[in-house]
């Protein structure tokens, strides 16, 4: 029996409506939740909005509507986003949602007693990140993330005492019993680690908070924090704290794989094990910490604009289209540059004239030929290398096996000439080559679904059919 595998995407604050960056992380950890379905695991995976964050307080009071309404139309947005992605989630959570709001104050109250404590504070604070700032880690008062200037806070709040954990977090990391994806940000947590971990207030004045968020158990002028709410949400999804799915999904006999950007280690590697040991519950299994989507150089990001709506990008090129430029031209691990030209660039060379073009021939083929479809039974055979580049979230290096399995089936093509064995009818040297080719191209659109959900389905049912006929144009010519 295999083992439970549970994929998650961090929340996004919905101050706005989301951009391609997020999208990247989208379909990263949808195309790991498919790869392992089709590989006959268990799978559950949830991805939903963090409603909570005070820079949605800010963006509602900026354009003059209540939070509510801001948070419910942004929230949306992102569920859309979802639906044009072609995104298979199991569960898209709200964090207003009130079985989150209870399961907050279930996961607080499971919180060892001696691993919290009141006490007043003084403070640098970025409300963009919304986390504290130690002077370290914030040249001359500047936030090392956004590049804005911090702001001073004091007040008296409820802290967790994460440096207990100083020892229990490093082993966890350094034995890779919790293990950080790339090896470059396992180093980070590593080093971050040992300057000597701090404690962190786990609530927030709800005055300055604007009244918005999970209220703090027992304290009605404080509502929890909003990283703290937001990691909660990782169980929510799983009717945190008594549900079947927990117990499947969130337990030493199951896989936890958080998909996250590079910029929130901190709080998924370091605050959250540390928070789950004290309920006594186990630590997440994987962190894979992806690179950003930049442009010219620069992050992109709901606040800074830039990029467009990836709803334009599927409405232009396809949502296969759209996938492909995410999960195979970009670097996982590191940041990577999006432009239009790029996506197009892309669009022409690896869909329309590669993957396009040897559908739209072999269908014509053995349309011409009368070849019945091929059978499939089982996962078939894979590219070299396909399962163990997905296993270490090398999605570019996976989906590059894939096309050049593609493209040394069109080569063949392409030098054996088969049209020119047609002209009087099939021999079977012919219908022998072309069945091998629709087998092989049959199973690499198996392990393409991962990638390309559409595509993988239409080349699936082209191939099947009783009888080949040539295939309508995957991916029609730009204008």
């Amino acid at each position: 029996m295999t083992t439970p595998i549970y994929f998650t995407t961090t929340i996004p604050y919905v101050n706005a409506r989301p951009h391609v960056g997020f999208a990247l992380e989208l379909v990263q950890a949808d195309a790991l939740a498919r790869y392992h379905r089709r590989t006959g695991r268990s799978v559950r995976f949830q991805t939903g909005t963090d409603d909570n964050a005070f820079s949605n307080v800010l963006s509602a009071r900026q354009h003059g509507v209540p939070v509510a309404e801001l948070v419910e139309q942004n929230s949306a947005a992102f569920q859309g986003l979802c639906g044009a992605l072609d995104i298979a989630h199991d569960r898209f959570l709200c964090t207003t949602e009130a079985v989150h709001h209870t399961a907050v104050r279930s996961f607080l109250a499971r919180l060892r007693p001696q691993d919290t404590y009141v006490q007043s504070y003084r403070g640098l604070y970025c409300t963009r990140c919304e986390d504290f700032y130690l002077d370290r880690a914030a040249e001359a008062g500047v936030c090392p993330e956004h590049g804005t200037v911090l702001e001073e806070v004091e007040e008296t709040n409820h802290f967790f005492r994460l440096s207990a954990y100083q020892s229990a977090i490093r082993d966890l990391v350094a034995s890779r019993r919790l293990e950080v994806v790339p090896r470059v940000r396992e180093t980070e947590v590593l080093r971050f680690i040992d300057r000597e971990l701090v404690d962190f207030s786990i609530s927030r004045s709800a005055g300055r908070a604007g009244g918005w968020g999970v209220p703090f158990p027992g304290e009605p002028d404080q509502v929890v924090y909003v990283w703290v709410d937001a990691l909660i949400n990782y169980l929510t999804g799983l009717d945190y704290p008594e549900g079947d799915d927990l117990t499947r999904f969130w337990s030493s006999e199951s896989q936890r794989v958080h998909v996250i950007g590079k910029n929130v280690w901190k709080f998924h590697a370091i605050y959250w094990p540390a928070l789950l040991l004290s309920a006594g519950l186990e630590a997440p299994s994987r962190i894979f910490a992806h690179g950003f989507l930049t442009e010219n150089g620069k992050k992109i990001s709901k606040s800074a604009g830039g990029a467009g709506d990836p709803l334009d990008y599927t409405a232009k090129y396809g949502v296969d289209a759209v996938r492909h430029f995410l999960l195979a031209h970009t670097r996982p691990y590191e940041d990577t540059d999006f432009s239009l030209s790029r996506l197009e660039t892309v669009y022409r060379a690896d869909l329309a004239n590669t993957l396009g073009n040897l559908c739209s021939r072999l269908t014509a083929l053995c349309e011409t030929a009368g070849l019945a479809g091929v059978h499939q039974s089982g996962p078939p055979p894979s590219p070299e290398g396909y399962h163990e580049s997905l296993d270490r979230f090398r999605f570019d290096l996976a989906a590059a096996s894939l096309w050049e399995a593609f493209g040394q089936i069109n080569r063949e093509i392409a030098e054996q000439r088969p049209w020119e064995g047609l002209e009087n009818g099939p021999s079977k040297l012919v219908v022998d080559r072309l069945r091998d080719w629709t087998e092989r191209l049959a199973s690499l659109a198996y392990w393409l679904q991962p990638f390309l959900p559409s595509t993988s389905s239409r080349i699936t049912e082209a191939l099947t059919a009783p009888q080949i006929t040539k295939c309508r144009p995957l991916f029609p010519k730009l204008a």
